[in-house]
């Protein structure tokens, strides 16, 4: 008051509604208030001029620090939990560990957790049996860096082609193989958990499960294939976290792995079930169901603070200006919202995994939902933005 005098006003734009939200989720906030009860004055005002917290900054990658520093520690913090909680798993069960490998993000962050767990374990990388099953939709590039990766990791490396079982599947149901539909897709998936679980069964080991917390979210998966496991390790990762996670094992590594792990993150995200195109990934995710940083910004701001379709619009049109017109944002704000409440169902039986952050879907604890949930009034309030 030296500097500004005695009177002064202070104006701030509050979230009332975002502060609502977490108040119910945290009951604490009541106990709080209870014991260090302060004097204040309410002071009513209309409503004219009111804001709704549309000025109130939102992150872009809300999943991510912001700072250089800050994302450093938090992959290490995360990573750390990762492992801590495989070590337990393993430790219990007195196990081994048994993962898919396809040259791709996740299943890498898997693989490098799976080898640290290990470690940690004082028990030899070799433990980890890693399989690596290509199909009709493998390019040589990730052929490649799955080799590489294991390789590297010195894990012990299955290669099991899976293109004949699936053909004779295809016989078996009386699929036509130049039908590349969700039928063509899903046979690959399931056939490659199967061979995965009966391998755990085979070696004495645990399914480690690969999918993340954005495929989760979008029901980016196929049920009782990749969607299922014995201990999911990436399953409340957001995608865009999976990415940083990744980079941060590249520059904290060194030689061959980190030029892998490198190529793995120039590498488009993809399933690929669909055949190449000139020895290149046909089928690229974020085409298909949108940006997975557009989906991650939705998804916190819907789980982690109750945010409606028209604000999470408002919210993305200002954060994403420049990057994301007005017509792009609303289509896959859309998608999001369909997808989330119809694909409820993947994610009420889902694998056990460690929780490393506010926001995971786990049916257990952190989010119940119906699988019959009517989105209808969410889906509408969307389409007329």
């Amino acid at each position: 008051t030296d500097t500004i005098g005695d009177d002064f006003l202070l104006v701030r734009d509050c979230d009332l509604g975002r502060i609502r939200f977490d108040r119910r989720k945290n009951t604490t906030f009541q106990q709080n208030a209870a014991l260090h009860a302060a004097p204040m004055r309410f002071i009513s005002g209309s409503r004219q001029g009111r804001s709704d917290g549309g000025l109130y900054p939102v992150a872009k990658l809300p999943f991510v620090p912001s700072a250089q520093q800050d994302r450093h520690s938090r992959c290490m913090e995360i990573f750390g939990m990762q492992v801590a909680g495989l070590c337990r798993r393993l430790e219990l069960l007195n196990c081994k560990a048994v993962i898919g490998v396809s040259g791709g993000l996740d299943s890498t962050l898997a693989l490098l957790v799976a080898v640290e767990a290990m470690h940690r374990l004082g028990r030899p990388a070799s433990e980890v049996c890693a399989v690596t099953m290509p199909c009709f939709g493998t390019t040589d590039r990730t052929y490649r860096n799955s080799m590489d990766l294991m390789q590297a990791l010195g894990v012990s490396i299955r290669e099991v082609n899976i293109r004949q079982a699936v053909d004779i599947h295809f016989r078996d149901i009386g699929h036509d193989p130049e039908v590349l539909d969700t039928t063509y897709e899903n046979c690959q998936a399931r056939e490659r958990t199967q061979i995965l679980m009966d391998y755990a069964g085979q070696v004495g080991g645990i399914v480690i499960g690969t999918g993340d917390l954005s495929e989760l979210a979008l029901g980016w998966c196929t049920y009782n294939g990749d969607h299922m496991s014995m201990y999911g390790v990436n399953g409340s990762i957001p995608k865009t976290l999976v990415r940083y996670l990744v980079a941060y094992e590249a520059d904290r590594v060194q030689g061959e792995l980190s030029d892998v792990l490198r190529d793995v993150l120039d590498t488009p995200v993809s399933p690929e079930l669909l055949p190449p195109k000139d020895g290149e990934i046909s089928q690229k995710t974020e085409d298909l169901v949108g940006p997975y940083e557009l989906h991650d910004f939705f998804l916190y701001y819907m789980l982690r603070f109750g945010y409606p379709p028209r604000k999470i619009y408002r919210a993305a049109r200002k954060t994403f200006a420049g990057v994301y017109d007005d017509a792009t944002i609303k289509k896959w704000l859309t998608t999001f919202v369909r997808r989330f409440f119809t694909q409820q169902f993947k994610r009420s039986c889902l694998p056990d995994g460690p929780k490393v952050g506010t926001v995971t879907l786990s049916p257990r604890g952190d989010w119940r939902m119906p699988s019959d949930a009517v989105s209808a009034l969410w889906l509408r309030e969307a389409e007329n933005l």
